[in-house]
């Protein structure tokens, strides 16, 4: 493919769509000039960058359609990144999060970008950090982040967004035991949604408890209700995640994240020559032999 870097960036910056769609595109698939792409992204806006996680049917999708609703009819533009889980033999997309916003899918004032996760473990997908650059670049107000939803290890999102907000339902009560030393600290704002559900006002004490005993940096995390297929609790959400934006992270902080952020990258790189596929062939020759060792065989990519 060939492409030209300085006339898709000029682009990108205008805020086309289209630009802003092949360029994600290019860095996906890693052709010809990505790397250059990438090292010349100029940034002109402090865009807050929104991760929101939590468990399987808590409600992300439609909490993430709500929101972008309501920050589309204040006139801001917005963009949304939904993770979805991968087949585990074609690496694609198993749910198609345009389907599930299309109430959004022609406003001028949201994109939304579906990722496969690829297999990751954390909740995310391979091409993320440097999708979500991309999108700062084209100078959108917000950009949504939706994870998978796989519970513990889903602490990726810390090391990408500026401000994770886990989403919880009433519900997740004996849930919140098993996934409190992973991914509740990594929160910034709870919501507790379908917060019109039976147990709601008990589940909120506890949790605003547990917001209090994980307070750190001056900030603790409110607990916000929202019912998101009536629209409540929107503007009060969407206040607590300016706040936190406005609140900063200590220097301590912002450092240890961007030396998360560059550990992936430079994972990513130093094994962008491997590949699955040639792999997942020479393992169907090698497994047939009783006396295969995965050790020997993964120490020959050192």
């Amino acid at each position: 493919m060939n492409t030209n870097i300085p006339n898709i960036l000029q682009q990108l910056y205008q805020g086309e769509k289209r630009a802003l769609a092949r360029c994600i595109t290019l860095v996906e698939n890693e052709w010809d000039g990505y790397e250059q792409l990438l090292q010349q992204l100029k940034f002109t806006k402090n865009t807050p960058v929104i991760g929101i996680t939590g468990p399987p049917g808590a409600g992300k999708s439609t909490l993430i359609g709500a929101l972008a609703g309501y920050i589309a009819s204040l006139g801001k533009k917005l963009a949304i990144i939904a993770v979805d889980p991968s087949s585990p033999f074609n690496r694609g997309a198993l749910m198609g999060d345009r389907l599930r916003m299309s109430d959004h899918y022609l406003n001028p004032n949201v994109f939304i970008r579906s990722m496969a996760s690829r297999g990751s473990l954390g909740g995310l997908a391979p091409k993320i950090f440097e999708v979500a650059d991309i999108i700062k670049a084209a100078g959108f107000d917000y950009i949504i982040i939706e994870t998978v939803g796989v519970g513990q290890s889903e602490v990726e999102i810390a090391a990408l967004a500026d401000t994770t907000v886990l989403a919880l339902v009433p519900e997740a009560g004996d849930e919140i035991q098993t996934i409190k030393s992973g991914v509740m600290e990594i929160a910034d704002i709870y919501v507790l949604n379908k917060a019109d559900r039976d147990g709601a006002h008990t589940f909120l004490k506890n949790l605003t408890l547990l917001a209090h005993t994980n307070a750190r940096e001056g900030w603790e995390a409110p607990v916000i209700k929202t019912v998101a297929t009536k629209n409540e609790g929107l503007t009060e959400l969407l206040a607590a995640i300016e706040k936190h934006h406005t609140h900063g992270s200590s220097q301590f902080k912002k450092a240890h994240l961007m030396a998360e952020k560059a550990m992936m990258l430079i994972k990513n790189l130093r094994t962008k020559d491997v590949s699955f596929k040639a792999i997942e062939e020479e393992l169907q020759q090698l497994i047939t032999d009783k006396n295969f060792n995965l050790y020997q065989y993964v120490s020959k990519f050192r």
